[in-house]
């Protein structure tokens, strides 16, 4: 890894000595969810965490927003998921419509009870959970979390990593640690400094996410909180939030994202989707676009700098599963971080182990399926085939729950640990 820590002697701030202070064993940098999830994991499992955030508070801006059931299983796990739930709206069914209110299908979620502790989905922005998810870790007494400590410099010192970072004032600290964890997003500046690659692949269209408030659920007849209308005249989603309503369009790349977010062009996009009165009712709150981009890290490791969430992948923001794949790499490579440090270099085959299953996870699963939500959407000559698959995919029970159970990465993500299993780990970290 490059070395900007040490430049002339001593900075300002710096730590005498070769690699530092020694302040836990793991620094998690990043605190959104994937690092603070990954955080509490290894807190809860008894390892001391460092967690660096560049910000000088949690993000509060609009992000992802689905919480898929197993996702939710795991944070149950860590006892957030009842508060969670309470600041979101619960999702019980996924339904396909046309632009003149016709049912294409619909999947009820109760079809994996028995799978899983959460047969729904949750609709709620992601900052909803990170004030909890910082309560739960600061309340281990195990974690010393540090905002507006920008990283700016790491090396590997054979036993660890020599961490620089740096306040809003210029001060600047340096610390060392057996292990880092990069949580630290799709601009990741530790992947950087590990000279690994971080060009993402631009999808061919971008997406356009219209805000209102008006309870459309009022307005259209038995529309569900998740629902894709497919229809050769337009196709688009429509998510329910606790407290408002999304639109989202998808737009070829090349077209004018001025003339899309004119008010006058969103107006009658809106009311296009919405013939008749119920579209001209809609007051429109926002709107905004955003890119859409693949990419995933050829490893998920460098020597003792590990990656999860957005620093390794990204995929397609169709059906959510970025962000709950991020969560599940938190909780997988957090359980396989403690495993190394209770067992020493005997556990580094688990950790590779994990860290590839992650990996593996997001090529074979996460990536195929998230673009396999909005294929041929936009090409109305497959409308009808894609329709009639969908209906038959509803009509039978297991193919409807096979479904579900992949819409949701019950599939590839960890298990939750229950009772004995939990206590073990955490009585084997104590150790």
């Amino acid at each position: 890894m490059s070395d900007d820590v040490v430049s002339g002697g001593l900075v300002n701030g710096d730590v005498p000595g070769g690699g530092g202070s020694s302040p836990s064993p793991v620094a998690v940098v990043g605190a959104g969810p994937v690092g603070l999830t990954a955080a509490l994991v290894l807190a809860r499992a008894g390892v001391p965490v460092t967690l660096l955030e560049a910000r000088e508070e949690l993000a509060t801006e609009s992000r992802a927003s689905t919480f898929h059931p197993a996702t939710l299983d795991l944070l149950d796990e860590l006892g957030v998921a009842a508060a969670l739930r309470r600041r979101g709206r619960t999702v019980d069914r996924i339904q396909w419509r046309d632009l003149d209110g016709g049912v294409h299908a619909e999947l009820d979620y109760a079809l994996l009870a028995g799978h899983t502790g959460h047969p729904y989905r949750l609709h709620v922005e992601q900052a909803r959970l990170t004030p909890l998810l910082l309560a739960e870790l600061t309340a281990t007494g195990l974690a010393d979390v540090r905002f507006g400590a920008a990283v700016t410099g790491a090396t590997e010192t054979g036993d660890g990593v020599r961490l620089r970072t740096e306040d809003a004032a210029g001060r600047t600290t340096v610390t060392h640690h057996p292990y880092v964890l990069a949580a630290d997003g799709a601009r990741s500046r530790l992947r950087a400094l590990a000279g690994l690659p971080g060009t993402a692949e631009v999808y061919p269209d971008y997406a356009l996410r219209v805000v209102t408030e008006t309870p459309l659920d009022e307005l259209v007849p038995g529309l569900a909180a998740l629902a894709y209308v497919r229809d050769p005249r337009g196709s688009y989603s429509v998510l329910g939030m606790p407290d408002h309503w999304r639109f989202i369009f998808r737009i070829p790349r090349g077209t004018d994202r001025d003339g899309v977010l004119a008010p006058d062009a969103v107006r009658a996009r809106i009311e296009h989707a919405l013939p008749g009165p119920a579209g001209r009712a809609v007051r429109i709150a926002d709107a905004h676009t955003y890119r859409l981009a693949r990419f995933l890290l050829p490893r998920y490791r460098a020597g003792r700098v590990l990656f999860a969430g957005d620093a390794a992948h990204l995929t397609s923001t169709a059906g959510g599963l970025n962000m709950n794949c991020g969560l599940h790499d938190a909780v997988e490579t957090g359980r396989a971080l403690a495993a190394v440090l209770r067992e020493g270099p005997g556990g580094e085959a688990l950790l590779d182990a994990a860290l590839e299953r992650r990996r593996s996870v997001v090529e074979t699963a996460v990536i195929p399926r998230s673009e396999a939500r909005t294929a041929g959407i936009g090409t109305p000559a497959e409308l009808p085939a894609r329709i009639a698959a969908l209906r038959r995919t509803a009509a039978d029970p297991r193919s409807a729950t096979d479904y579900l159970l992949k819409a949701s990465l019950l599939d590839v993500a960890p298990r939750p640990l229950k009772g004995e299993a939990h206590a073990d780990l955490v009585s084997q970290a104590h150790r």
